[in-house]
């Protein structure tokens, strides 16, 4: 744990030299027990200066999701006062939901440097190649009834977009319920899973779960998804630190929930400019048909409302849509 408390020391002051007498002070270690993290630190990949009277700079870091990284800009946030930094993982949303059911605290988010049973809506899987995405789920344990969080993946997807923003520097949309897409193509998926008790039908914890494609090549991508996948690298043209996205879509998430579900009007009104779906051509998909039909809005319960051929209308709570002119559907 010193380690990482002594990264995040570094980090926290950068381009500045910080003295070993003066870290081995306030960690209450020994300086010998500094020397020894910074060395560890170094053989992991990160470049540190010593000089004689001044003590350590961090001059340079590799792309690592620790909690070193993380703990500094999440400092006084909810979400993400408890970190689980994780080398790999069948899932980080079915570990959220292991550590939730042994009483793990709401704002617990675990992250992984990839997953290997990473899984999606309506029981896809999710590609999480180590080393290239952000994989992080959130646990959250809000006092509310379940119909009032039937919603939270929407306010999801507007913080994850914030979180891109304040990072890349563009702003994703959203192809309603939670794709994140960017140029045309699917960035980022978010499953929300909630716990509950089934005699009083009480919401004991919700988990979601945020898979972004960060710096992915087109070799990373299986044949299934790579003409419909997109990655922030692909679309800059350059890479993208991931523990920088992770901190600020952690930070977007903690803001959103700090006011959930009060400012539903400020989150609505912000999934409706986000949100690409409304006046295409779209399909409803089910496991049996395709229905042909025109997004027209997006409704005050977050519903899609469409339009068939007939003239009828209907608001869609959950379901697939495909829209014309993305992922393949011409």
């Amino acid at each position: 744990m010193s380690r990482e408390t002594i990264l995040s020391l570094l980090l926290a002051h950068p381009g500045e030299y910080l003295s070993g007498e003066a870290m081995s002070q306030r960690l209450g270690i020994s300086r010998a027990a500094v020397w020894k993290s910074i060395e560890t630190l170094r053989q992991e990949g990160y470049i540190i200066t010593s000089a004689p009277n001044r003590g350590y700079r961090l001059d340079s870091a590799p792309d690592r999701i620790r909690e070193g990284e993380l703990a500094g800009p999440l400092a006084g946030c909810t979400v993400g006062s408890t970190l689980v930094c994780l080398d790999t993982i069948d899932s980080t949303n079915t570990e959220c939901k292991r550590r939730a059911m042994s009483g793990a605290p709401h704002g617990l988010v675990v992250l992984s440097e990839e997953q290997t049973g990473g899984r999606g809506r309506l029981g896809r899987s999710f590609q999480s190649p180590r080393g290239c995405g952000l994989y992080l789920s959130a646990l959250l344990r809000p006092q509310l009834p379940p119909d009032q969080v039937v919603d939270f993946t929407a306010y999801a997807a507007v913080a994850v977009c914030d979180g891109i923003e304040a990072v890349c520097g563009v702003r994703p949309q959203i192809k309603w319920t939670n794709d994140i897409v960017l140029q045309g193509k699917k960035l980022c998926g978010i499953l929300t899973e909630l716990g509950l008790e089934s005699e009083t039908n009480t919401l004991q914890y919700l988990v979601t779960g945020i898979g972004v494609n960060v710096n992915h090549g087109p070799e990373d991508f299986q044949d299934e998804v790579r003409e419909i996948a997109t990655s922030l690298a692909l679309c800059l043209g350059r890479p993208v630190r991931r523990a920088d996205l992770a901190a600020a879509i952690i930070r977007a998430l903690d803001r959103m929930c700090a006011g959930f579900p009060d400012n539903k009007a400020e989150y609505l009104d912000r999934y409706r400019a986000d949100c690409l779906t409304p006046g295409n051509q779209v399909q409803l998909i089910t496991p049996v048909s395709r229905q042909e039909a025109r997004a027209i809005a997006i409704d005050d319960d977050f519903r899609l409302v469409v339009e068939f051929p007939d003239g009828s209308r209907k608001a869609l709570s959950a379901g697939e849509v495909s829209v014309r002119g993305m992922y393949g559907y011409v």
